[in-house]
């Protein structure tokens, strides 16, 4: 069986939509599937606007480039405003509730799963886990990976003498996978 999916991150520079692409391209290459990873970053960086691509799959991959992604997470309020129309029909979308108008997001020919991704962060005690409660919001509603491999991945994009910060992104990233799972048995 083919295996093939793809998703947009974006949101503003510094809050860590490459670094959880990183997350994601490693977790999926040390489970022996292919992988694109392809950044983007406007010349402000912090402030300015950030996103990635990544394609997962099991077979070749012809190109980084995404026209009509499967799946995107928007940070904030202009990554959406920017991809959600390109967001193939009944594409899932992560969308960080806590920064973007909720009249905005389209629930009809997309799943939407609106998430207060900062506002969770904070409750964990620091606004710098938000990508990581996005991740994990991504991945348990895709199911296109383990919610144990993304976790055990986190030493590869955590710097060693950073390695006592693990934990607590482990939790953030629980935090977001039992966040979509909770609207999905509501």
């Amino acid at each position: 069986m083919t295996l093939y999916y793809d998703v947009i991150i974006s949101g503003f520079g510094g809050q860590g939509v490459l670094l959880i692409g990183n997350l994601l391209t490693y977790t999926a290459m040390d489970i022996g599937l292919r992988v694109t990873y392809m950044p983007v970053y406007g010349v402000e960086m912090r402030g300015g606007t950030a996103n990635c691509t990544v394609v997962v799959s099991n077979e070749d991959i012809g190109s980084p480039v995404i026209h009509f992604p499967k799946s995107l997470i928007a940070m904030n309020q202009p990554s959406l405003e920017k991809f959600q129309p390109r967001l193939l029909d009944q594409g899932v979308q992560i969308v960080n509730s806590s920064m973007v108008d909720q009249s905005l997001i389209e629930n009809n020919r997309i799943h939407s799963y609106n998430i207060p991704i900062n506002d969770l962060a904070v409750q964990l005690g620091n606004i710098r886990l938000a990508n990581m409660v996005a991740i994990g919001a991504w991945i348990q509603a895709t199911q296109i990976i383990d919610m144990d491999k993304i976790q055990s991945s986190l030493e590869k994009i955590i710097a060693a003498h950073n390695a006592h910060l693990i934990p607590k992104n482990q939790e953030a990233i629980q935090l977001g996978a039992d966040s979509i799972a909770n609207l999905q048995t509501n």
